[in-house]
Parts: structure tokens; sequence; C-alpha cells
């Protein structure tokens, strides 16, 4: 009888390890590439050229490096406006292009920046400490700060209300009378202007159309110009005005 060979296929040790890689390489490109991830992909076309190129030039290279060609002109303007790359307009082309040692003078650039702004910082803590202790100087703890504190508190209150009762007799307002009066005044003298100014046109359309009088009459009392129509008379005012003392004493 042949022999009985009992082969089992093992998997080589190697095996799992390449299942992960690909699983892990399948969700990448399934869930995209940020926009810092494409920012770097088509740095790395520059870098690695160090070449010119033109915009429809970089959508043909972009999804090589796993960027998608609509996505290529929006991450190379981010590019540019971060002066990672250069841009400039040659005839009638625009053409685009970074090398490393320019990415490396921007870098330096935005670090010496980074710099001068913590050490502005840190020296404007020190300046917000040193003012916070000198204003704690003279305000600690104590039955005279607190004593103080409380009759500050009552003239507050106490002022508030004294607001709140003026309001009550602003009516009687010497200032606002007066400020009232004044606008009267003007409004009188507006109106009458007006007025003067109406009868004025009336006139110059009675001479000059003379055989349109019933059709401007009718067109006056439309527009509210009546034959009781005249100047505006200026009228004492109704109520005077008196002191506030006068109203506590004569109830």
């Amino acid at each position: 009888m042949p022999p009985i060979f009992n082969f089992r296929f093992q998997f080589p040790k190697w095996a799992p390890l390449r299942s992960e890689q690909t699983r892990i390489a399948a969700m990448s490109k399934k869930r995209g590439l940020s926009l810092e991830e494409k920012r770097e992909k088509m740095l790395q076309i520059f870098y690695e050229s160090q070449d010119f190129f033109l915009l429809k030039e970089l959508e043909k290279l972009g999804p090589k490096k796993g960027v998608i060609t609509q996505s290529v002109k929006d991450v190379v303007q981010s590019l540019v406006d971060d002066d990672l790359v250069s841009k400039d307009k040659i005839g009638t082309s625009v053409y685009f292009w970074s090398l490393p040692s320019c990415a490396g003078n921007q870098l330096r650039n935005v670090q010496r920046k980074l710099e001068s702004d913590l050490q502005s910082s840190k020296k404007r803590y020190t300046e917000l400490v040193d003012r916070c202790n000198e204003l704690k100087k003279g305000r600690e703890e104590s039955d005279e700060r607190e004593k103080a504190l409380a009759e500050l508190k009552a003239i507050e209150l106490k002022h508030s209300e004294l607001k709140e009762e003026m309001v009550q007799y602003a009516d009687n307002d010497p200032a606002a009378f007066e400020a009232m009066k004044e606008a009267i005044e003007v409004a009188h003298g507006a109106a009458n202007r007006w007025t003067d100014n109406i009868f004025t046109l009336r006139q110059w359309c009675s001479n000059n159309f003379p055989e349109a009088k019933e059709q401007l009459e009718h067109m006056y009392k439309e527009i509210g110009i009546t034959d009781d129509f005249d100047y505006v008379e200026l009228s004492p005012p109704a109520i005077p005005l008196r002191a506030v003392g006068d109203e506590e004493s004569n109830p």
C-alpha cells in the first residue's frame, strides 16, 4: 500500500504582516488624504524634480502621488499662499516651482517670527505680572478695607436710586423743556416757510395758467390745500413748567 501523506499547507510567517499592511493601505486609500498630506505630496513633486510646472502638468502628476485632479489646483494655491511654492506669469502661461532651499528659508523665517512673537509674549506676560503685583499693594484684606468697600457699595446703591427717581421728574426738567421749546420754534418756522412757498407757487400757477383755474383749484383740494389753509400760529404751552419743589409743596 502506498504511504499516506498528511500534508497541511502553512502560510509563511510574513503573510499576516503583509495582509495587515494591505488592509491598512486599503483603508488609507478609501479614507483619502487630508489637506496637509496632499500638500506634502505636491511638495514632493516639486522637490524631486526641481522643475517648473504648468497647472495642467501638476494636475496630471497629482494622481500619481494620491492627490485627485480636482483638488490639485486648491492644494497648490494653498502652498502659494503660504509661500512654499512660487508662482509667476511668463507670457500667457503661469508657472509654479519650489526648491528645497527656498522652503528651508521660508521655514527659517517662520521660525524667527515665531521666536520673536514668543519673546514679545513673555515680555508682555512679565509686565502684566508686575502690574498685577503693583495693583495688589494697599489692597490687602483688612477691616478698614472691608468697611470702605461696604461704604462704596452703599453710595453706589444710593446713586442708582437717585437716578431712577430723576427719571420720574424728566417731564419737568428745565433743560428738556427748553430743548422742546427750541424744537417747536424750529418746526414752526419750517412749517410757515413751506406755507409761504405754497402760496408763491399758487400765485405763479394762477399768473401763468389762468385758463386752468378750475383744474388747479380741484388739484389743490385733492392734496389738502383747502380754503382755510394758512400760516401756523404759535400758541403758548397749555401746561406751564412748574418746579419740582412747587409740586411737592402744593398737593
